[in-house]
Protein backbone atom coordinates (compact mmCIF):
# COMPACT_ATOMS: atom_id res chain seq x y z
CA UNK A 1 0.00 0.00 0.00
CA UNK A 2 1.34 3.43 -0.75
CA UNK A 3 1.08 6.09 1.05
CA UNK A 4 -1.00 9.46 -0.36
CA UNK A 5 1.68 12.17 -1.30
CA UNK A 6 0.19 14.46 1.16
CA UNK A 7 1.18 11.79 4.15
CA UNK A 8 4.73 10.93 2.70
CA UNK A 9 7.76 12.49 4.72
CA UNK A 10 9.59 15.20 2.93
CA UNK A 11 12.43 12.80 2.47
CA UNK A 12 10.05 10.16 0.70
CA UNK A 13 8.78 12.88 -1.56
CA UNK A 14 12.26 13.77 -2.21
CA UNK A 15 13.22 10.58 -3.10
CA UNK A 16 9.57 10.35 -5.31
CA UNK A 17 10.68 13.54 -7.43
CA UNK A 18 14.42 11.82 -7.84
CA UNK A 19 12.87 8.84 -9.08
CA UNK A 20 10.75 10.84 -11.50
CA UNK A 21 13.72 12.37 -12.74
CA UNK A 22 15.56 9.48 -13.26
CA UNK A 23 12.98 7.77 -15.67
CA UNK A 24 12.13 11.22 -17.16
CA UNK A 25 15.41 11.62 -18.15
CA UNK A 26 15.98 7.57 -18.73
CA UNK A 27 12.73 7.43 -21.20
CA UNK A 28 14.35 10.82 -23.29
CA UNK A 29 17.81 8.52 -23.76
CA UNK A 30 15.21 5.57 -25.30
CA UNK A 31 14.57 2.97 -22.62
CA UNK A 32 11.05 2.29 -21.50
CA UNK A 33 10.03 2.18 -18.34
CA UNK A 34 8.82 -1.28 -17.11
CA UNK A 35 8.06 -1.20 -12.68
CA UNK A 36 8.52 1.26 -9.98
CA UNK A 37 9.69 0.76 -6.83
CA UNK A 38 9.62 -3.33 -7.17
CA UNK A 39 9.79 -4.77 -4.02
CA UNK A 40 10.48 -8.43 -2.15
CA UNK A 41 11.85 -9.84 0.41
CA UNK A 42 15.16 -9.61 -0.15
CA UNK A 43 14.80 -5.20 -0.91
CA UNK A 44 13.38 -2.74 -3.39
CA UNK A 45 14.89 -1.55 -6.88
CA UNK A 46 13.62 1.80 -7.94
CA UNK A 47 13.12 1.68 -11.37
CA UNK A 48 12.97 -1.52 -13.69
CA UNK A 49 13.42 -0.28 -17.59
CA UNK A 50 14.18 -1.94 -21.01
CA UNK A 51 16.75 -0.74 -23.10
CA UNK A 52 16.41 -2.39 -26.41
CA UNK A 53 17.00 -6.01 -25.78
CA UNK A 54 18.05 -5.37 -22.31
CA UNK A 55 15.93 -4.90 -18.59
CA UNK A 56 17.42 -2.54 -17.11
CA UNK A 57 17.32 -2.52 -12.97
CA UNK A 58 18.06 1.25 -11.98
CA UNK A 59 19.46 2.36 -8.20
CA UNK A 60 17.98 6.84 -7.53
CA UNK A 61 20.12 8.42 -4.99
CA UNK A 62 19.85 12.22 -4.38
CA UNK A 63 21.61 14.15 -2.39
CA UNK A 64 20.66 17.71 -1.81
CA UNK A 65 24.11 19.06 -1.65
CA UNK A 66 27.72 17.71 -2.81
CA UNK A 67 29.50 16.10 0.67
CA UNK A 68 32.41 13.80 1.64
CA UNK A 69 29.85 10.88 0.88
CA UNK A 70 28.32 11.15 -2.11
CA UNK A 71 25.58 9.72 -3.61
CA UNK A 72 27.67 7.12 -5.98
CA UNK A 73 29.32 6.02 -2.92
CA UNK A 74 25.91 5.51 -1.08
CA UNK A 75 25.35 2.79 -3.51
CA UNK A 76 27.61 0.41 -1.20
CA UNK A 77 28.38 -3.34 -1.67
CA UNK A 78 25.91 -4.50 1.29
CA UNK A 79 23.20 -2.40 -1.80
CA UNK A 80 24.45 -3.50 -4.67
CA UNK A 81 23.94 -7.20 -3.31
CA UNK A 82 20.12 -6.58 -2.24
CA UNK A 83 19.46 -4.84 -5.91
CA UNK A 84 20.86 -8.01 -7.39
CA UNK A 85 18.84 -10.64 -4.87
CA UNK A 86 15.69 -8.27 -6.01
CA UNK A 87 16.42 -8.49 -9.69
CA UNK A 88 17.00 -12.10 -9.29
CA UNK A 89 13.34 -12.49 -7.55
CA UNK A 90 11.66 -10.18 -10.27
CA UNK A 91 13.97 -11.85 -13.12
CA UNK A 92 12.57 -15.70 -11.73
CA UNK A 93 8.71 -14.51 -11.35
CA UNK A 94 8.73 -13.04 -14.80
CA UNK A 95 10.80 -15.32 -17.06
CA UNK A 96 11.43 -18.44 -14.86
CA UNK A 97 14.52 -19.99 -16.04
CA UNK A 98 15.04 -18.39 -19.07
CA UNK A 99 16.67 -15.02 -18.05
CA UNK A 100 16.88 -12.03 -20.50
CA UNK A 101 20.07 -10.05 -21.14
CA UNK A 102 20.41 -7.31 -17.40
CA UNK A 103 22.08 -5.14 -16.58
CA UNK A 104 22.22 -2.46 -13.20
CA UNK A 105 22.74 1.29 -13.82
CA UNK A 106 22.69 3.80 -11.24
CA UNK A 107 21.46 7.47 -11.62
CA UNK A 108 22.48 10.49 -9.47
CA UNK A 109 21.27 13.62 -8.63
CA UNK A 110 23.34 15.57 -6.49
CA UNK A 111 23.02 19.52 -6.30
CA UNK A 112 20.51 19.11 -8.92
CA UNK A 113 22.60 17.77 -11.39
CA UNK A 114 21.65 14.23 -12.58
CA UNK A 115 24.36 11.97 -13.65
CA UNK A 116 23.53 8.11 -15.49
CA UNK A 117 26.03 5.40 -14.73
CA UNK A 118 25.03 2.60 -16.86
CA UNK A 119 26.22 -1.05 -16.12
CA UNK A 120 27.44 0.40 -12.81
CA UNK A 121 27.83 -2.65 -11.24
CA UNK A 122 27.32 -6.51 -12.09
CA UNK A 123 25.77 -9.21 -10.39
CA UNK A 124 29.40 -11.09 -10.28
CA UNK A 125 31.19 -8.57 -8.72
CA UNK A 126 29.45 -8.54 -5.31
Amino acid sequence: MTLHASRRSPRQRLGDAAEQEAADYLRRMGLVLVARNIRNRSGEIDLVMRDHAAWVFVEVRSRGRADGYGATASVDRDKRRRVVRTAQGYLQQHFGSRWPACRFDVVTITDGHLEWLPAAFDADSI
